[in-house]
């Protein structure tokens, strides 16, 4: 007998916003298959997730790797099962000085967070458009609303999401398909330690947005069908302002948040 409940993929899904998105689409009466590469990270996402109804599955990988990409939909569409809705979460950052940071590690961090993106989207995307239903859900950052000295290649990542996302959600308006992007703020998941930032203003700031709340944002607008969220009412103001101000100001402002040493 087919399973009729739906089916959702996560990307990122062991841990942080990713996490929280799973707890979300397993609550709401999906099957999912969330994607990492963090052994410890899955151990505890499996102990939580298997707590809550519905069928787990635990994928790991190199999502910057293309034929990493391919198994990892290969292993969603197995047995033919459509992927209801589609979470492209995975990703990562890397703060400092472009002149100081490590090359293959940013080459890494486009391979993750753009073209593995790209690859799994076309994939999953050209079956929703054939069935004309299902829905995605692209993490990018209110970093995207402005220039980002000293994460200059992680904010031009998240830039390139965003309108990767909204551009499709423009292309598919006459169809079942949605996309949304989610656009977080300082969040209190490993974001920062992994990124080196914890010397930074922001890294070390004590108000960090609940990881849980902001994949509420996100779930709710994916559902809802909308093209954009900002999670948080105090970030919905500070990304339109930054939207609003001339680029080399917004730059300035930036700044004062992801400089290292900032935090002292």
């Amino acid at each position: 007998m087919a399973n009729k409940r739906p089916f959702a993929v996560v990307t990122g899904g062991t841990n942080g916003i990713g996490l929280e998105l799973a707890r979300l689409f397993l609550a709401d009466g999906f099957d999912i298959l969330i994607a990492g590469e963090d052994d410890a990270h899955s151990d505890t996402a499996r102990q939580q997730l298997f707590e809550q109804d519905g069928d787990v599955q635990m994928w790991k990988g190199d999502l910057g790797r293309e034929d990493q990409v391919k198994a990892l939909y290969e292993a969603a569409s197995y047995g033919g099962r459509p992927i209801d809705a589609l979470c492209v979460n995975a990703g990562f950052g890397l703060g400092g000085a472009f002149t100081d940071t490590d090359l293959a590690t940013e080459l890494q961090m486009i391979d993750v967070n753009i073209r593995g993106a790209v690859q799994l989207t076309k994939l999953v995307l050209k079956n929703m458009v054939a069935r004309d239903s299902g829905r995605i859900l692209f993490t990018s950052s209110i970093a995207a609303t402005m220039p980002d000295p000293f994460e200059a290649v992680y904010g031009g990542t998240k830039v390139f999401l965003r309108w990767l996302g909204e551009a499709l959600h423009n292309e598919l308006k006459d169809t079942d398909v949605g996309v949304t992007v989610l656009m977080p703020s300082v969040t209190d998941t490993n974001f920062f330690n992994r990124a080196e930032m914890l010397d930074t203003k922001a890294g070390a700031s004590d108000k960090k947005d609940d990881p849980a709340m902001v994949a509420r944002a996100g779930y709710d607008a994916l559902m809802a069908g909308k093209d954009k969220v900002v999670s948080g009412f105090k970030n919905k103001i500070m990304a339109t302002i930054a939207d609003a101000l001339p680029d080399s100001v917004a730059a300035q402002v930036h700044r004062g948040m992801s400089k290292p040493g900032s935090a002292s």
